[in-house]
């Protein structure tokens, strides 16, 4: 958008306690609002602690970015569901369907304009494919994280800022950048292209932690900035990627925001 920063819309930012999506359309001139039952970070009298659909039931908006919580969602952790795991005396098979139906509650937010963003999850096979995947390394940020974004009446996101990477391959790093030019093996094996927030064989750096899922869900400056640039004050169509759905029972919202590792 350059220095055009367009119309001030009325934005929400649905289940982000960091406070860096909002501050990013704040920056630009739009009237936002984030909703977590996390406080803001930032200590701003623009959070609401509490549920975003309290604020979507009072109030219009023209552009909702959401972050559900991926708790119970998140490819990675659905092998529990199978396994009879308990979460504070319900199985945690039980909280994915209820994650699932407030995932469909905001994706039919009377809003024109909306976002979702989640990690690689079951949104994708229970509801519909994501419109998009993006990754912070497209926005800047030297790091790794496959994120989806599900979106209703807006365009694809454009990258900004590709931030290459460290080519590693048998556990050390290949100085001269060849994904086939490991020593170790001759190029037999594909190097892989790491980044900041990974370890040499690509997993997470960060270590297991009672914060470590609070860490890992900030949404991160590249992409926040990308989302204001691109979709803040833009004349765009309503669009139609998100089904309506029948009406949705409506879940114990907070039991979505637990903290769990399984």
């Amino acid at each position: 958008m350059g220095e055009d920063k367009g119309e001030e819309m009325k934005v929400l930012i649905a289940c982000e306690y960091s406070g860096r999506t909002r501050q990013a359309f704040a920056s630009l001139g739009h009237d936002v609002l984030s909703a977590d039952f996390e406080p803001a970070e930032d200590d701003s009298q623009y959070h609401y602690r509490g549920d975003c659909f309290d604020l979507i039931a009072d109030q219009h908006f023209d552009l909702m970015i959401a972050h559900p919580p991926c708790t119970y969602l998140a490819v990675s952790g659905l092998h529990w569901n199978t396994r009879g795991v308990m979460v504070n005396g319900r199985p945690r098979a039980e909280l994915t369907e209820d994650a699932l139906d407030f995932v469909r509650r905001l994706m039919d937010a009377p809003i024109p304009r909306i976002a979702l963003e989640n990690p690689v999850s079951c949104i994708s096979s229970r509801i519909r494919k994501p419109d998009q995947i993006i990754q912070p390394w497209m926005f800047g940020e030297d790091a790794s994280k496959s994120t989806c974004l599900w979106l209703k009446g807006l365009p694809l996101l454009k990258p900004t800022s590709i931030i290459d990477g460290q080519v590693y391959c048998c556990g050390s790093k290949i100085e001269n950048g060849d994904v086939r030019g490991c020593p170790n093996c001759n190029g037999e094996k594909k190097a892989k292209r790491i980044y900041g927030n990974q370890t040499p064989s690509g997993q997470n750096n960060l270590g297991p932690s009672p914060t470590r899922w609070k860490e890992r869900s900030r949404t991160f400056e590249g992409i926040a900035a990308a989302f204001a640039a691109q979709w803040g004050g833009q004349s765009l169509s309503d669009g139609s990627g998100c089904s309506t759905g029948e009406k949705l029972r409506e879940p114990a919202i907070r039991d979505l925001f637990a903290a769990d590792f399984v």
